[in-house]
Parts: C-alpha cells; sequence; structure tokens
C-alpha cells in the first residue's frame, strides 16, 4: 500500500504590526532527506536560508501563500493566518492527503484530513520544513517592503513591535503596510 502523502503546515508573521501573514505547506521527498531541519525560530538567518534552498529543492512539493494587510484587518489575524494556510495546502502539487497543522487551529480544507499539532514545528520535520520556508518568505517580503519604506526599518524587525518600531511608527506616522487592527496601530490611529 502506498504511503500517505503528508504535508507539514506552518505560518509566519501572526505577531507583527506591519506587512502580510505568510503559510507555508511542505511535502518532504523520503528519498531525499533534508539534515538539519528544525523550528525555524531556533535557526539562525543564514542556516534558515540554507535550509529553504534545500527543501525547495528536495521536497516532492511546496507551495507558500499569504494573506495582506487587509484581509488581517478584515476578518483577523487569525483568520486570516487560517487563509494563507489553505492557499499555501491547496497550491500543491501533488495535493496532500492529510495536513499537519502546527498549532491548536486547522483551515478548512476538501479533500485533505487536517490534523492540529501543537509545538509540531519542533517535532515533525515536515512541519519544520514548512516553518522555515514560511519564516523566510515573509522576512524576504518584509527585505522588500523597507526598500520603499526605509524610514521603518523594516529589514531590522521585519515588522514586529520592538521598541525602535514603535519609536519609527511614533515619527513617521500609519501607512498602507501597517495592520491598522492591532493594539499600537489603533492607538496611533485614535
Amino acid at each position: 500500500m502506498p504511503s500517505l502523502r503528508v504535508c507539514g503546515v506552518d505560518e509566519a508573521g501572526r505577531g507583527p504590526i506591519a506587512g502580510p501573514v505568510y503559510a507555508a505547506a511542505v511535502i518532504l521527498d523520503p528519498a531525499r532527506p533534508i539534515v538539519g531541519l528544525a523550528d525555524s525560530k531556533l535557526l539562525a538567518p543564514a542556516r534558515r536560508e540554507r535550509l529553504a534552498e534545500a527543501i525547495r529543492a528536495s521536497a516532492s512539493a511546496w507551495s507558500v501563500a499569504s494573506a495582506s494587510v487587509e484581509e488581517i484587518d478584515s476578518m483577523n489575524i487569525l483568520q486570516a493566518t487560517l487563509l494563507a494556510m489553505r492557499r499555501a495546502v491547496e497550491g500543491l502539487a501533488p495535493p496532500a492527503e492529510e495536513a499537519w497543522i502546527d498549532g491548536n487551529r486547522c483551515p478548512k480544507l476538501s479533500g485533505c484530513r487536517v490534523r492540529a499539532i501543537v509545538g509540531g514545528d519542533r517535532l515533525h520535520p515536515v512541519i519544520s520544513a514548512a516553518s522555515i520556508l514560511a519564516k523566510t518568505e515573509r522576512d524576504a517580503e518584509m527585505r522588500r517592503l523597507h526598500l520603499t519604506h526605509p524610514q521603518y526599518g523594516l529589514d531590522r524587525h521585519k515588522g514586529y513591535p520592538t521598541r525602535e518600531h514603535l519609536a519609527l511608527l511614533r515619527r513617521f506616522g500609519v501607512c498602507e503596510i501597517y495592520r491598522r487592527s492591532f493594539s499600537p496601530v489603533r492607538q496611533l490611529l485614535e
């Protein structure tokens, strides 16, 4: 009996006050193992980038998707994250038969079983791989946004509400890349 095509799914960017939220789905190829997969938050940036290249080269399938700032503000960060996850899983070719989702909430998927795994990015290499792709793709998007909005320092804090970022936001004001539904941004607009 052939083995089930399982994809790992994880997100990056739920906590920032700027930029989209990203999700990735990955189906690993058992014939092409990738050494060193771990939760993206535990890896140095250069190591993450090298592993992302290896995942894109060796996985049976991978897909990265996002939900925009407008979607985050209109439906809330949880629903936008689940939307990005669904888009990522739907982007896989061949499709997954089962999706292992990092966390305690699952997106609604048709034709694919889903399983929530709290701490899955540390437990299962297939979810670690998704964690790495989501994080590296979102970081790349924040570096691109930095080119058009350099005054906010997005290349350094990636949109997270650091002390530096909040000071820059107060100085330069809110623009279209900010999540207006998030408290620090909403307070500035009031």
